[in-house]
């Protein structure tokens, strides 16, 4: 069958209600009694978007986010008026070499995640059964999260820690003895707890889920769904994920998620896809765009590949135009989503240069 499409009307009504999002946000940060210091301060030195902003199409007028404005600064800053008084999560991304970037946030994460769990099947995930989280713990707004999605579905979760900075620092210095040992070290523990829990739901990255899988029968311990995050996953990887690892009975949950926007989920796979993944925006709170790389106002036309743009809208945290460290396709809305999709994400310049991805 076809790959189904969306009405061009529910296409229209989604624009609205994310421009409708938009100004709502943009009068929260830039308002006196309720912005945050940063963006009150740039509105003085530079125009007044509660005026000048109605639609997604005038986020153009804002210049791109920049990435050292959360390594660089105080995360003071960035708390909203209406926040003030209440301590905040500090979240951190990227700071494999140098600082990290940092989010502050309070309660984004559940958001964004209590909403993903009414995406994902109690067939795959029955409420009440375990977790196991294989995956970055400490400053990562991820362990917190995973949890909660847990605990949402009436679960707890135990958890498997990596330092995803140590494995890429090892893989550039050449090292690949001390990197596989490493492998070997977190896929132990996670063995460990699969022969002595009753666990039903999984989340690691893709590496790591093909390492646990040569050394354990995840359907014979129990798994029935795999909740899979990782920036790059290509078709032929995604098949033999699929097929081979979890022999077509277990559930498959690819997201692409970050710090900074949140969670994208992935529309179920058919056979027209080729098992190529597309994943959408958790709009009106996450915008993503595919533009040119040289002229990055231009989104490119769909089926080609471009730079990943996200604009992050939430009362907690807002952030135009950040030019993301990814590129995928650009592909055209897909039920149940109203709007534009990203697919066969990857590091940006993947196909020009080497990429050290690490554990993901």
């Amino acid at each position: 069958m076809p790959i189904p499409t969306v009405a061009p009307e529910a296409v229209a009504a989604a624009q609205g209600e994310l421009d409708a999002h938009l100004r709502e946000i943009i009068q929260w940060h830039f308002s006196p009694e309720t912005g945050c210091p940063f963006w009150l301060d740039w509105a003085a030195k530079n125009f007044d978007p509660r005026t000048a902003i109605a639609t997604t199409a005038d986020l153009l007028k804002f210049p791109h986010f920049q990435d050292e404005w959360l390594r660089d600064l105080q995360p003071e800053v960035w708390v909203p008026k209406q926040f003030l008084g209440k301590p905040y999560n500090i979240f951190e991304t990227g700071g494999t070499t140098g600082m990290p970037k940092q989010r502050i946030g309070w309660n984004d994460f559940r958001v964004d995640y209590s909403e993903f769990s009414e995406k994902i099947s109690d067939a795959h995930f029955p409420r009440g059964g375990a977790w196991l989280m294989m995956g970055p713990t400490g400053p990562r707004r991820l362990r917190l999260a995973i949890e909660h999605l847990a605990n949402v579905r009436g679960s707890s979760c135990y958890f498997i820690d990596l330092d995803p900075r140590w494995v890429k620092k090892v893989l550039a210095a050449k090292k690949y003895d001390e990197a596989k040992a490493y492998m070997t070290h977190v896929v132990d523990q996670a063995i460990t707890i699969l022969k002595h829990r009753r666990v039903t739901g999984l989340f690691t990255t893709p590496k790591l889920l093909e390492a646990l899988a040569e050394k354990i029968n995840l359907w014979d311990a129990g798994v029935r769904g795999v909740f899979c995050g990782g920036t790059s996953m290509k078709p032929q990887e995604v098949r033999f994920l699929v097929e081979e690892l979890l022999e077509n009975r277990i559930g498959f949950y690819p997201t692409y998620g970050n710090t900074l926007m949140g969670l994208a989920a992935s529309v179920p796979l058919q056979p027209e896809d080729n098992f190529s993944i597309t994943y959408y925006a958790p709009q009106p709170r996450a915008v993503l765009r595919v533009v040119d790389p040289k002229q990055p106002e231009t989104t490119v036309p769909y089926g080609e590949f471009g730079r990943v743009e996200l604009t992050t809208l939430t009362r907690e945290f807002f952030m135009p135009r950040f030019l993301e460290r990814d590129e995928a396709i650009r592909r055209a809305p897909r039920p149940p989503y109203a709007w534009d999709g990203v697919g066969d994400v990857r590091p940006f310049g993947a196909m020009e240069k080497n990429i050290v991805e690490g554990v993901y």
